[in-house]
C-alpha cells in the first residue's frame, strides 16, 4: 500500500510540476475545456433556472396543493379521438356536485367552485375587450392563495345572496379607475352594473395569458349571467402530504354521486398543479437531454487540443523517460505519470471553468434579474467528465511514452 501511494504521489508531483514549468501553454491548452465546462453549466443552471421559474408561477397562480375537476379536464395533450371521446362520454359538472363533494370529502381542507367566460366591456366610452369573468365560492381565495390588495374578496354572503359584486383585476382597475379608489364605485358587466368590492394584487402573465383581465363575481350571479355551462370543482389540502389522498377522496366521492361501478371510467376530468409540475420538470429536462450534449462538443475539442499538447510534452521529454526508465521505472509507473498529468490537467480546466461560469450566471441574475440555478449534479458532472476527457485524452501520448526504448531516448536531447 505504502510503495503504491509513493508511486502515484511521486507522479502526481511530476505531473504538476511538469504543468507549472509551462504557465501559459497549459492556460491556452485549457481553453477548449475551460468554455467548454462553463457552457455545460451555465446551459444547466439556465434549464435549471427555468423549471424553478415556471413552478415558482405555477404555485403562486393557482395555489399550492390545488386539484380541480372539470368535463374536460386534462393533464396533458389531448389527442382528437381521445377528446371526442371523452366529449360524448363525460357528464357535465352541476352545483348539486359541488355541494356533494363540498360536504362528502373529509381529507379536503377547503372545496369551491369557479366558472370562466369572456366578455367585452364597455362604460362611459372606454372600451375593455377581452375580460375574463370568473364566478368563484368565497373560498377560491384561499384554495388559489390569492392576494388582495384593495378591499375584500367575495364573500359567502354575496355566493347566498347572488350579490352584484365584483372583484378586479390590475388591469381593469387601472384602465377605468386610474388613481381613484375604485372601492364602492360600480362597473359594468354586461349591461349590469356591478359594485366593486376588491382589487387583485398583480400576478403579471402566465404562458403569454396576463393574469391581470379578470373579475370575480359571485358563483350564483355568474350562472344567472352565462348560464351553468363550465362548471369547475376546486379543491385543496391541509399539506403537501395529504394532497393525493385528498384528490383521490374528491374523485371517488363524484364517481359515487354519479354511480360508477369499479371498472367504470371516470366520466369527468382531474388535474392538480403537482401533476403540471411534474410535466414541466419531464420539459426541462427532455431539454437538457439535447442542449447539453451539444453543448459537451466543445469537451471534445479541448480534449483534442490536449492530446496535441500531451504528445509535444512526450517529444520534449523524451531523455527525461528514458533516464526514468534507465534507473528503473516501469512501463506502468511512465504510463500512470502522463494519465494523470493529463487528467489534472483537465480537471483544473474543470474548475476554471466552474469559477467562470458562476461568474456568468451572477451577472446574468444580477442584470436580468433571472433566477440561474447551479446544481450539485452539473458540478460533479463538470468535474468528472473533464477529467474523465483528460484521461481519455491522455491515453495515446501515455502509451507512446511508456514505450519509448531507454536507450533510443537517452540519445535524444
Amino acid at each position: 500500500m505504502r510503495y503504491l501511494y509513493s508511486v502515484y504521489s511521486d507522479s502526481a508531483k511530476i505531473a504538476l510540476q511538469s504543468i507549472l514549468a509551462h504557465k501559459l501553454r497549459a492556460f491556452l491548452t485549457l481553453i477548449g475545456i475551460i468554455i467548454g465546462v462553463a457552457a455545460v453549466v451555465v446551459v444547466g443552471a439556465s434549464i435549471s433556472g427555468l423549471n424553478t421559474y415556471v413552478t415558482e408561477r405555477v404555485s403562486k397562480i393557482l395555489g399550492a396543493n390545488h386539484f380541480m375537476i372539470a368535463r374536460m379536464a386534462s393533464n396533458g395533450r389531448m389527442s382528437d379521438e381521445e377528446f371526442e371521446r371523452r366529449n360524448r362520454r363525460n357528464k357535465r359538472l352541476n352545483w348539486d356536485d359541488y355541494e356533494w363533494v363540498r360536504d362528502r370529502c373529509q381529507l379536503c381542507s377547503e372545496v369551491g367552485v369557479a366558472m370562466g367566460a369572456q366578455a367585452d366591456l364597455s362604460q362611459d366610452g372606454v372600451e375593455f375587450p377581452g375580460a375574463i369573468i370568473f364566478g368563484v365560492t368565497a373560498n377560491m381565495e384561499t384554495i388559489e392563495q390569492k392576494t388582495i390588495r384593495e378591499g375584500r374578496f367575495i364573500s359567502n354572503d354575496d355566493v347566498t345572496r347572488s350579490a352584484l359584486v365584483c372583484v378586479l383585476g390590475h388591469e381593469i382597475r387601472e384602465k377605468y379607475f386610474g388613481n381613484a379608489d375604485p372601492i364602492g364605485k360600480t362597473l359594468k358587466v354586461r349591461g349590469l352594473p356591478m359594485r366593486v368590492v376588491g382589487v387583485e394584487e398583480t400576478r403579471g402573465s402566465f404562458f403569454g395569458d396576463s393574469m391581470d383581465r379578470h373579475i370575480y363575481i359571485p358563483a350564483t350571479t355568474h350562472m344567472q349571467m352565462f348560464g351553468r355551462n363550465n362548471l369547475q370543482i376546486h379543491g385543496g389540502s391541509s399539506s403537501r402530504e395529504a394532497f393525493p389522498a385528498a384528490i383521490e377522496n374528491a374523485r371517488m366521492e363524484l364517481r359515487n354521486k354519479h354511480r360508477l361501478k369499479g371498472n367504470e371510467e371516470d366520466d369527468f376530468g382531474v388535474v392538480d398543479v403537482e401533476g403540471l409540475t411534474n410535466q414541466i420538470d419531464q420539459f426541462t429536462a427532455s431539454i437538457a437531454a439535447v442542449v447539453i450534449p451539444i453543448t459537451a462538443i466543445t469537451l471534445i475539442v479541448g480534449g483534442i487540443v490536449v492530446m496535441n499538447i500531451m504528445l509535444v510534452s512526450v517529444t520534449e521529454r523524451t531523455f527525461e523517460i528514458g533516464l526514468r526508465k534507465a534507473v528503473g521505472a516501469t512501463r506502468k509507473q511512465i504510463l500512470v505519470q502522463f494519465q494523470i498529468e493529463s487528467a489534472m490537467l483537465c480537471g483544473m480546466g474543470g474548475l476554471l471553468g466552474l469559477l467562470v461560469a458562476y461568474g456568468i450566471v451572477s451577472v446574468i441574475t444580477a442584470l436580468a434579474g433571472i433566477t440561474m440555478t447551479i446544481t450539485i449534479g452539473y458540478i460533479l458532472l463538470a468535474v468528472i467528465v473533464s477529467t474523465g476527457v483528460g484521461m481519455i485524452a491522455g491515453i495515446y501520448p501515455a502509451f507512446k511514452a511508456a514505450r519509448l526504448d531507454p536507450i533510443i531516448a537517452l540519445t535524444k536531447s
